[in-house]
């Protein structure tokens, strides 16, 4: 027997219900008509009987008032004398000990408390994870989403993280905000991009979880809506997110234990720093294998560097401090995207969390493969390239190319000029090279881009790879046309 309502009676059945309600209102007032007559007759006599008693209850109440009101002056009276008697008893104490005098209470405070200090660990943490650099803007609110970031795949842009509640994480409990750092799922269970480098956050503790989500929670609320992503078909699909967290991601362990064994610097460089994300190759579907030997960041065309040695190379531990902290060194300047992460993230980083993470990179291994030997470039080239370097850099890197310190960058000894790679020289050429602002250097002098053809960068790039005893190899014209 078929008991499903058929489409042209999916309305009539509402105005069924409705007939059949009104009949037995209907019913109900007419059984109630009779009852309604004996009332008013009963209702005659009874409203005379009561007005009778209403008027001796209103009289005993006005009595019973005015017993009140008495008692409760004469309460009053008595409070407002013990009053009297306990700020002359304060007065009293606070002249014989003038520091209660000082102890007085001042205005309430307008923020919330911290006594724990969650809300403040938390900023700490949006600071390690920079999250403000992808989450922001410019020229908008800080955290309100809506910057687009370049993909091989196409634009993702990543989402409010105030607390608004239609468009931010006003909704958003600590558990489902646990669930989309460690699990890479939405509050709804949706499957986010691992552009969203949940493979790193999966690392994260769920105290340092809770304390990023107390801190997001006090921000000032932005209604801006999410942009949609706008990634090619299928990238953005659920099923593909699903197929690559099946193929790439399985979320960290929680256990105690777990988190024991992972030592300061690890956690800061693998977790909450992720500087795997832009640090490590990937592979065709975006997933990076974690190596941290330096790739090219995915859309953008800059070459994040190794941050593993070569082999018998060695790397101060103050040299890597300062970088982080000031965005120079002795050897060179922080560039690219590497300088706004010092701009907003590592130059507020605590000593103690920089040398854990320079150490941890120190025991890392070195480097797998042989030191390559480069080959000296045509004498011609490298005339060309010095005529250019003397006309156009030489002024302030020096003929020499050990620059001014504290002030324009060596080229002797760079490692960006010394990088396999050539996308960062040609990028600075190209766009102009600019060192973060930090407090320890707020002006920095910047490097204007250089309008130069394929075959002028070339020259110019293969002298600076191997004038005052640079050994990299030389570029050719084709070189700069794709590192471009």
């Amino acid at each position: 027997m078929n008991l499903r309502v058929p489409p042209h009676g999916r309305l009539a059945l509402p105005r069924l219900i409705v007939l059949l309600a009104a009949g037995a209102l209907l019913c109900a007032g007419v059984r109630g008509a009779g009852a309604s007559d004996r009332a008013v007759i009963d209702g005659n006599a009874a409203g005379r009987i009561a007005a009778g008693r209403a008027a001796g209850d209103r009289a005993a109440g006005d009595r019973a008032a005015g017993d009140r009101a008495a008692g409760d002056r004469a309460a009053g009276d008595r409070a407002a004398g013990d009053r009297a008697a306990g700020d002359r008893a304060a007065g009293d104490r606070a002249l014989a000990d003038p520091s209660i005098a000082r102890q007085a209470p001042g205005p309430r405070a307008s923020r919330p408390q911290d006594p724990a200090g969650v809300v403040a660990r938390g900023a700490y943490l949006a600071r390690l994870g920079n999250c403000e650099g992808c989450h922001s803007t410019p020229g908008s609110r800080a955290y309100a989403g809506g910057r687009g970031l370049p993909t091989p795949f196409g634009t993702v842009y990543p989402g409010n993280l105030t607390p608004d509640a239609a468009t931010g994480l006003g909704r958003w409990s600590a558990d489902e905000f646990w669930r989309a750092l460690h699990e890479g799922r939405s509050r709804d269970g949706r499957r986010l991009v691992p552009a969203f480098p949940y493979t790193a956050f999966t690392r994260l503790t769920r105290a340092d979880s809770d304390a990023l989500h107390a801190y997001l929670q006090t921000l000032p609320a932005v209604a801006q809506p999410n942009r949609p992503h706008a990634l090619r078909f299928p990238y953005g699909t659920q099923f593909a997110l699903w197929a690559w967290q099946w193929l790439f991601f399985e979320p960290a362990p929680t256990t105690p234990a777990a988190a024991a064994r992972t030592a300061r610097g690890e956690y800061l460089v693998r977790a909450i720093g992720h500087c795997t994300a832009c640090h490590s190759p990937r592979n065709a579907l975006g997933a990076e294998d974690e190596s941290l030997a330096g790739g090219v960041m995915p859309g953008q065309g800059w070459y994040a560097p190794p941050l593993r040695l070569p082999p018998g190379a060695e790397a101060p531990l103050a040299d890597f401090v300062q970088l982080l902290r000031t965005g120079r060194n002795a050897h060179g300047s922080a560039i690219g995207p590497m300088a706004a992460v010092v701009h907003r993230s590592t130059q507020y980083w605590s000593d103690a969390d920089l040398e854990a993470a320079g150490r941890y990179l120190q025991s890392l291994p070195p480097l797998d493969g042989p030191v390559r030997t480069a080959a000296a470039a045509p004498a011609h080239l490298l005339l060309s390239g010095e005529r250019l370097y003397v006309e156009r850099c030489a002024d302030c890197h020096g003929k020499d190319g050990r620059g001014v310190a504290g002030v324009y960058s060596p080229l002797a000894g760079n490692p960006t000029v010394l990088q396999p790679e050539l996308h960062n020289l040609v990028k600075m050429l190209h766009y102009g090279g600019f060192a973060p602002s930090t407090a320890a250097f707020p002006r920095p002098y910047g490097m204007p881009p250089q309008e130069l053809s394929d075959e002028q960068a070339a020259a110019l790039v293969s002298y600076v790879r191997q004038a005052w005893g640079n050994g990299a190899p030389a570029a050719s014209a084709l070189d700069v046309m794709r590192a471009r």
